[in-house]
Formats: C-alpha cells, structure tokens, sequence
C-alpha cells in the first residue's frame, strides 16, 4: 500500500502517477500513467498499461482494462466498466501540433459499460446503466439503459442495471424484477 495525503491505495513500482487525487481502496497496476491533473476516485482498479490525462475525473468503483487510454475531456461516473483496449477520442477535427482544437467532453453515467475494443467519439455521453457491445463505434449519445452495437452503433434493446437484456412484451419491457417500463422519446421510463 502507498499512502498519499491521508488516503491508502495500491501501486505497482512500475507505475508512473503524478496525480495526488486516487481515492482510497484504489488499485493501479502495472505499467499505467496518471497525469498530475486526473482525479481518481475510491475502491477504483486501474489495470496495466493505461494513461489517464490530467483533465479526467473518475468516479468511486470504476474500473478500466488493460490498454485504454483517458483523454482530457472525460468523465466517467461511479461503478463504470471500461473493457480491454477501448478507445476514447476528445478532438472532432484532429491535427498534428494543433495547439488551438477543442476538447470534445465525454460523459460515462453511472453504472454504464463499455465492451472490449469498442471505440467511443468525443462529445457523446453514454447513459446510466447503458451497455455499448465490443467492437461497436459510438458516433452519437447512447441512451440510459440502452444497449447498443455495431458501426456505427445501433440501439437493439434495453438493458437492466445488472447488464442483462429486458425481455419485451408488445410495447412495454419488463426489468429482472418483474417491473414494466415504456419507451417515451427514446427514453426507458417505468410505466405508471
């Protein structure tokens, strides 16, 4: 355990963090890069080979997979999945040593999942409990509860907050507890 201000959390010798915000409980292994900007939130596991830029903010119990890369403009929420090699991207119009682009801000909601190798456009925000399959490219906001796949991503059902797929029954979905919920402007919300 490395003690930092007060708050305990692992860290592999190999690591490099300069961050002095890595709340407690968290692991971060090895060969992983944390910019002294980031802000790293409580009981998080940061696998190996990751680099965290300084302007990302990660919420308590988030965990990000070997071979991901956080750019400035993220910001995850608690309890977040990030799978292996999944790719972020903040620059709409990307140049070589262009000082004046304009960082795309990306929102992960609380409890959201992102599969293996998907790819994720900057200035999306991927909804509460959402399920982005591996592989898929998000171009756009993914709704809370949704799930989606493919390139560019498609929204082919509605997920429970455990990531398991609602069963549809005509027009209304049933959750894992038995309860119905409605589809209202692309939104899933419990039916009255």
């Amino acid at each position: 355990m490395k003690s930092s201000e007060n708050q305990k959390y692992y860290l592999h010798p190999s690591a490099d963090v300069q961050s002095q915000e890595i709340g407690e409980g968290t692991t971060i292994w090895q060969f992983s890069v944390i910019l002294k900007g980031a802000k790293i939130g409580k009981e998080c596991n940061i696998n190996c080979h990751t680099f965290i830029e300084n302007n990302v903010v990660l919420g308590d119990q988030v965990t990000i997979k070997s071979g991901v890369y956080l750019w400035d403009g993220l910001q995850i929420e608690n309890k977040v999945m990030v799978g292996p090699n999944v790719t972020f991207t903040n620059d709409k119009y990307p140049r070589s040593k262009n000082k004046d682009f304009k960082i795309e801000k990306t929102i992960l909601r609380e409890g959201c999942s992102i599969g293996a190798a998907a790819v994720i456009l900057g200035g999306v925000e991927i909804g509460k409990h959402a399920l982005v399959a591996a592989g898929a490219l998000v171009t756009k906001n993914v709704p809370a509860r949704a799930l989606v796949l493919g390139n560019p991503a498609k929204q082919v059902g509605w997920v429970n907050e455990d990531g398991s797929r609602m069963y549809q029954k005509g027009d209304e979905f049933e959750d894992q507890f038995g309860t119905l919920w409605q589809v209202l402007n692309n939104e899933l919300v419990k039916k009255l």
